[in-house]
């Protein structure tokens, strides 16, 4: 087990493990036990119930945060043609086909987010050993293979973000940095929630949502307790 710092076993104190917050208590917590000298990120960590081994039971996808994540992505963009100069025009950091392919080849990963027309996934696929294990490889559920470039990069930029079950069925997402206000980082907790309970696989059985935390980059995690999204809504 990692050794935890002073600052950390301090912070850790204030938060009481056994308790599940409202999500505006859970918010002030996190702020509270940031112990990073620079703008963390908060992120939130859902705990599934649901079978990650089962085909019928995965959950990938994307949403768009309303008030983003603090962090500017830079995203590149497989597209030749019209398609390539439109890309350009919506903002992405870079544009190329098969001198970007060769690019990534050879080590360079510049960029967050990868966006795909879908005539460039033949030559984009012969990158899988290494975008893959990164999570970079575009997929048309995150909506990042698509011939709507325009639509994908502005998305992106305005703090879109993917989430992804992993092998112990939870997910983790960003939903901003510790500086947001309260309001924002609890809307975009918000949505996160709210996409991840229409993603409910129909094979899921039982409790589905079955705990949920939110912590800093450096700082203990606060447990949430789901029930009061309600009363953030209302």
């Amino acid at each position: 087990m990692a050794k935890r710092g002073k600052k950390y076993i301090e912070a850790s104190k204030i938060v009481d493990r056994t308790t599940a917050y409202s999500v505006t208590e859970a918010i002030e917590l996190v702020k509270k036990t940031n112990t990073a000298k620079f703008d963390a990120t908060v992120e939130v960590a859902f705990r599934l119930g649901v079978d990650p081994r089962k085909n019928d039971q995965q959950i990938r996808g994307a949403v768009v945060l309303p008030h983003g994540t603090g962090k500017t992505q830079k995203v590149l963009v497989f597209a030749k043609g019209d398609k390539a100069k439109e890309a350009e025009a919506a903002g992405a950091d870079y544009v190329g086909d098969a001198d970007m392919i060769q690019k990534i080849s050879q080590g360079w990963f510049d960029f967050d987010v990868i966006v795909a027309t879908p005539d460039m996934m033949g030559e984009v696929g012969k990158l899988g050993r290494v975008l893959g294990p990164k999570g970079l490889m575009p997929n048309p559920k995150t909506g990042t293979v698509t011939f709507d470039v325009t639509k994908a990069v502005n998305e992106i930029k305005a703090g879109k973000v993917e989430y992804r079950l992993d092998k112990s069925g939870n997910i983790h997402v960003p939903i901003g940095k510790v500086s947001f206000d309260d309001a924002k980082l609890a809307e975009n907790f918000g949505t996160i929630y709210e996409t991840l309970l229409k993603a409910k696989p129909a094979a899921a059985k039982g409790t589905f949502m079955k705990n949920l935390a939110v912590t800093s980059t450096m700082g203990p995690g606060v447990k949430v307790d789901a029930s009061t999204f309600a009363a953030v809504k209302n």
